[in-house]
């Protein structure tokens, strides 16, 4: 069955996100978490810099932006396509998880979700949405204290995988990101800022 989402493209923002089959939790227990970022850092940093991520029980969310060719230090002389590595991340994953409780088949929807992201003041709306995801959801009261996102390490002090200064910088530094996630917070009451939920994006 063909792709209906395009290749991913060099230097563009997407926003992706997908979730587990049937609604079935894609992490079950702390560890999971943790295991699927160190699959992350393998698999998708080679090709991609993360601005925002959030993994909850049963579908996460991530911004990043696609590295040219040029950057990529790895994976010479293969073919450029992040796609794949994507791919490669989910399929590990599930495997373990299989394997761990005793499952069979894909333990996530069949194609990861896709969309391309070209406005500062939306890339800055989805940050906030994506971190506010957890309490959202009720996991949390405070999104701030949800610990698989990306919120503490942007606005820590420890060295980091993310694109921090680069996130940052769209805010005007890190008071105006702090700044921001409270109005956005005291606004939308932390619910759906850009109707991501009308278009299936939750």
């Amino acid at each position: 069955m063909k792709d209906i989402f395009p290749p991913l493209v060099p230097g563009v923002f997407y926003h992706i996100y997908n979730r587990g089959n049937n609604d079935e939790n894609l992490f079950r227990e702390q560890r999971n978490y943790a295991y699927f970022l160190q699959l992350y850092a393998r698999h998708v940093e080679p090709v991609a810099e993360t601005y925002a991520y959030c993994l909850l029980k049963n579908h996460f969310h991530l911004l990043v932006r696609v590295r040219g060719e040029e950057e990529v230090v790895s994976g010479e002389g293969k073919p450029f396509r992040p796609s794949h590595n994507f791919g490669n991340l989910f399929n590990a994953y599930t495997k373990t998880v299989n394997k761990t409780y005793g499952r069979r088949g894909s333990l996530f929807q069949r194609r990861f979700k896709r969309v391309a992201v070209q406005d500062d003041a939306y890339l800055r709306r989805l940050i906030f949405y994506i971190h506010a995801n957890p309490r959202k959801h009720g996991l949390v009261d405070d999104f701030r204290n949800w610990p698989w996102s990306s919120y503490p390490a942007l606005t820590g002090k420890g060295k980091t995988r993310l694109a921090r200064e680069a996130v940052l910088a769209l805010f005007g530094g890190l008071d105006g990101f702090l700044e921001f996630h409270r109005e956005m917070a005291n606004l939308t009451g932390l619910q759906d800022p850009l109707g991501f939920e009308a278009r299936g994006e939750t």
